[in-house]
């Protein structure tokens, strides 16, 4: 069963990390994928090489867009040749975030303005552009968010960008609705990708953590699919929490080992 066979979807910020491993997920539910990356040259565009070549090896077609999300005219490059090369969108990955692990009162303005710039206008530049290839394939917007969204953390104003985009979430699964758009989102719980190496330095006793509480990004990308395929198709509007139940409690006790 391939749930996803023959549509195309666009995973951005898809070189690495989460991305990758949904975009790797999609093509292997039969998806053929728009890899997008954001600087030329460097591991990004190096692993999303890497990860074109092997979904080419099972078979279905692949490849790679650098682009800033950021920048307007880079996401309508972005949009044009997904539709030369492929001539249709199904499902539209919101994934790409960058933001720096700083208190609020502690960033530059520069830093405050690529905060909102990368992590909400270049979400929404994204879902302009995709939306008349989206109309004509009554397809899905995913957006990937995290539990900043809902947790303070004391270094992570990406949180509030993710929390923002909850919100367009849902008002564009309403806008949208006449479209057949179907719009829902996946909150992800902690990941171990690169940027957990950062974000343990500002989460005291974060490592305390037992490893049955993180999340491995083919969790995530498995409700990615879900949420693509035809199963989904009464969910509009929501965001589902992917952390094997981390927010659940609000405090946790040392988990003791068996003596078997």
């Amino acid at each position: 069963m391939l749930p996803l066979k023959d549509k195309v979807a666009l995973i951005t910020g898809s070189s690495r990390g989460i991305g990758n491993a949904i975009a790797r997920k999609c093509a292997y539910a039969g998806a053929d994928i728009v890899i997008n990356y954001r600087k030329t040259g460097g591991t990004s565009q190096e692993q999303g090489g890497q990860l074109c070549k092997e979904i080419e090896g099972i078979g279905r077609r692949a490849f790679m867009v650098q682009a800033d999300i950021a920048v307007k005219d880079s996401v309508k490059k972005l949009f044009a040749e997904t539709n030369e090369k492929f001539g249709r969108l199904d499902y539209l990955i919101l994934n790409a975030a960058k933001a720096p692990f700083k208190p609020f009162e502690k960033l530059f303005e520069r830093e405050l303005r690529q905060l909102v710039e990368t992590n909400y206008l270049g979400n929404i530049f994204c879902i302009q552009e995709a939306l008349p290839l989206l109309e004509k394939s009554s397809g899905k917007i995913v957006f990937i968010s995290s539990l900043g969204s809902r947790f303070y953390n004391p270094a992570y104003p990406l949180g509030s960008m993710k929390a923002a985009m909850e919100s367009v979430v849902r008002d564009c699964a309403e806008g949208l609705r006449s479209k057949k758009i179907l719009v829902n989102a996946v909150c992800g719980g902690i990941v171990k990708t690169d940027s957990f190496k950062v974000l343990r330095q500002y989460w005291e006793h974060i490592d305390m953590l037992p490893d049955t509480l993180f999340v491995e990004p083919d969790e995530i990308a498995d409700v990615v699919v879900f949420l693509c395929s035809t199963e989904s198709r009464a969910i509009t509007g929501q965001t589902i929490i992917v952390d094997r139940g981390l927010s659940n409690a609000i405090c946790r006790l040392p988990e003791v080992k068996s003596k078997e």
